[in-house]
């Protein structure tokens, strides 16, 4: 069990955040391919109308993993404070809570969504061109939420401990198995948005058999036995306290850009195909501000338990620094070169023309990502995630999709004007989070004091 641990609370802030920022680093880069294997692959194999049945029912996909990692937040914030506060036995519990409660609902999630796929992808107005194929990639994809339930769970239950290493050797192991099935189920087997799929599926169940395994040959305190699933009220109530603002910001999001994918099937099926691969670039380039925000957030959770605020913030302040560095590099190559990151993902004239546009407008919202990001890991240790889903809720709905539709639609600029959206959102919830932290609300621990009964 110890091996597991790594405390946080003690030693250098800056080499403890980059130590445990890399290996998340690597791990989100790693899974950002693991993610753009499948679009690259079927684009160069299987043609745009493959590409674009990638990305709508790839979208729907994610609303679940975001719902699910959203909860996950939950615990891994919990165990990050009881980890910093010595709670062992709230440790023991909140686990087995997170773990079992996300068994059941990857259950429940299955059956339903498969009822529901067609009306889902109608909805969303999926061009007919590429219906078939959304089906196809949404169906398989569906059958194995247990596997993207289970290994975000497990994932989440060490980062809260301060172990970031494991999650990436598993997730690495993953993505060579998913680009070796993806060659042959789509560029031999010629399966497209199926193939892409079923090896997306069976690589995301490798990544959370092998994390079970490790986790019982370190002797963790959850067995994976069936007499070991259990729910703890005291432990399910904390992580719906602080999980599900998480949950539901991260819904929201997702459902916001599921919105602005509606409005882009408005303009047919290629601007569909250059947005879904502009969107795989983008998840690389937030990769370095994501794993800096979750080490940021494991030790603003750590240090806040153990009672070193001075800690927690010092640390946001240079996660945000640094986050910043990294992103902004970013930015410039994207405003230099982005034909050439659109060749990438095909040689469509037409996906590429859109992609440009669409990939220069909206990588200004790398401008703020960075902070934001941040500092939403930083209140997320101290257990703020109410207000990071109301600053949340602000962007996503109350400005995203607006804009969106003002620019894209009723000013007719199209992809420009969706592109638009993200930074212009970005900027006015930024001013929201700063007005916050001016405010001082963010030094209350929402967490303490730690219940030990259970």
């Amino acid at each position: 069990m110890h091996k597991i641990q790594n405390d946080l609370s003690q030693g250098s802030v800056l080499r403890k955040l980059i130590l445990f920022a890399l290996p998340f680093l690597a791990s989100n880069i790693v899974q950002s391919f693991y993610n753009v294997a499948d679009m690259l692959i079927v684009g160069n194999f299987s043609g745009i109308e493959s590409m674009s049945g990638v990305n709508i029912g790839g979208q729907v996909t994610f609303i679940l993993t975001n719902t699910v990692i959203g909860l996950c937040m939950g615990a891994t914030v919990l165990i990050g404070q009881y980890v910093g506060s010595g709670n062992q036995g709230a440790l023991k519990r909140v686990t087995a809570t997170i773990i079992t409660m996300l068994a059941g609902a990857a259950v429940l999630i299955t059956v339903v969504m498969l009822i529901l796929k067609g009306p889902v992808l109608r909805l969303i107005r999926t061009p007919p061109e590429s219906f078939a194929e959304s089906d196809r990639y949404l169906t398989v994809t569906l059958i194995g939420v247990v596997f993207i339930f289970g290994y975000n769970a497990l994932a989440g239950i060490l980062r809260g401990m301060g172990n970031s290493k494991q999650p990436f050797y598993f997730v690495l192991i993953a993505c060579i198995t998913n680009v070796v099935l993806d060659l042959l189920f789509v560029a031999v087997f010629h399966w497209a948005a199926f193939g892409a799929a079923l090896a997306t599926v069976i690589s995301q169940g490798l990544s959370m058999i092998l994390c079970i395994i490790y986790m019982i040959r370190s002797n963790f305190q959850f067995d994976f036995r069936l007499s070991s699933f259990k729910l703890y009220p005291d432990q399910l109530r904390l992580i719906f306290k602080i999980g599900l603002p998480t949950c539901v910001q991260n819904s929201i999001t997702s459902i916001s850009f599921m919105f602005i994918t509606a409005i882009v099937n408005i303009f047919g099926v290629g601007a569909s195909a250059a947005v879904g691969a502009v969107g795989k670039f983008n998840s690389f380039a937030f990769m370095p501000a994501m794993a800096i925000s979750a080490s940021v957030s494991a030790m603003a959770a750590q240090n806040i338990g153990a009672g070193r605020l001075d800690r927690a913030v010092k640390s946001c302040r240079i996660g945000a620094i640094s986050a910043a560095v990294v992103t902004y590099l970013f930015f410039i190559f994207v405003q230099l070169f982005p034909r050439q990151i659109l060749g990438i993902f095909g040689s469509d004239p037409e996906m590429i023309n859109n992609g440009v546009t669409y990939l220069r407008s909206f990588s200004f919202d790398f401008l703020f990502i960075p902070f934001i990001f941040c500092i939403n890991g930083f209140l997320m240790g101290g257990g703020h995630t109410m207000f990071t889903l109301i600053s949340n809720l602000l962007s996503a709905v109350l400005l995203r999709v607006p804009i969106c539709y003002i620019f894209g639609v009723i000013l007719d600029w199209k992809l420009l004007g969706v592109g638009m959206g993200a930074p212009a959102a970005s900027a006015g919830v930024l001013l929201v989070i700063i007005g916050y932290l001016i405010s001082g609300r963010w030094k209350r621990n929402a967490i303490a004091p730690h219940p030990e009964a259970g």
